[in-house]
């Protein structure tokens, strides 16, 4: 098993990448509301259990996922 899936950039799968993406889109979007001074909306902490999931299911597919299965990009 390939752990360096889990953490290498040019590893990860289109789920593990989108979910990263979410984490740190979300988190600017929390500091940003927190240096307006603005109340955080209701749940929105749950994003970022959204954004675990997404990434572990994304993380069983590239570790145990057929080879040929075609889940993951390409980057040239």
């Amino acid at each position: 098993m390939d752990l360096s899936k889990l953490y290498r950039l040019n590893a990860l799968n289109s789920f593990q990448y989108i979910a990263l993406v979410g984490v740190v889109m979300s988190a600017g979007a929390q500091l940003v509301i927190r240096l307006l001074g603005q109340p955080q909306p209701n749940g929105y902490n749950y994003l970022y259990l959204c954004w675990l999931v997404l990434y572990i299911l994304g993380s069983l597919l590239n570790l145990f996922g057929k080879p040929d299965d075609h889940h993951h990009h390409h980057h040239h």
